[in-house]
């Protein structure tokens, strides 16, 4: 998607994809990934996500990367706490202990600006992203984070009764972008409740991405 229909989705506060409390496979599943207190969890496409609020809360430290300025002032505001903000490299930093925002575009973003992430949490980046994109996301992501292990979130629906963002990102998806570097080993999957949107049944899926011994970034 262009960045300016992001933009508009904000501005709009048309943002029906952000969710109040921390994710309930995010809670049930985190274990999944293993990490000691003082971990860092990198989360692509963030926007004001809660879920970020809640894994600091487990002893782990944040990164976050977010096109929108509004979603990411908009987060520290809400939170009720006054980030450290500076400009570097074309992107905007906001940071507070264990916590930082990187604001701006997720494909002008380096490893040396996020610095070593042990893991990857994304619920809600692959599958915004149209298939056209997806790969370079992906292989973006791998560069970034050096492949940490990812738990990666994505929704299974039937994408002729309705058009995306979210967009259905299967199994044989998921193995396309990432299996020549990753191991996919799906974790679980059950009904969204009230289907998506109101409109059509969809299934959320949880997967765990490894690094293999040998990746082909």
């Amino acid at each position: 998607m262009e960045q300016a229909f992001w933009q508009s989705r904000w501005q709009k506060n048309e943002i029906g994809f952000h969710e109040s409390a921390p994710n309930a496979l995010l809670v049930n599943q985190f274990q999944s990934l293993g990490l000691q207190p003082g971990a860092r969890v990198f989360v692509p496409l963030c926007g004001k996500s809660v879920d970020m609020l809640w894994l600091c809360q487990q002893g782990v430290d944040v990164v976050g990367c977010e096109l929108s300025a509004l979603a990411v002032e908009q987060f520290f505001r809400e939170q009720e706490v006054t980030p450290a903000v500076h400009q570097q490299d074309g992107f905007t930093r906001y940071s507070v202990a264990g916590l930082t925002v990187w604001q701006g575009d997720f494909f002008s973003l380096n490893a040396a600006m996020i610095g070593p992430v042990d893991a990857v949490y994304d619920r809600a980046a692959l599958i915004a992203l149209p298939p056209a994109m997806r790969e370079t996301y992906a292989r973006q992501l791998l560069a970034i984070t050096g492949a940490a292990r990812q738990l990666l979130i994505t929704l299974i629906y039937d994408q002729s009764v309705m058009e995306g963002p979210p967009f259905s990102v299967d199994q044989a998806e998921v193995c396309r972008l990432y299996e020549a570097s990753m191991t996919c080993e799906p974790l679980m999957s059950g009904p969204l409740a009230g289907g998506l949107k109101g409109k059509v049944d969809a299934t959320e899926a949880v997967w765990l991405l490894t690094a293999k011994t040998s990746m082909g970034i």
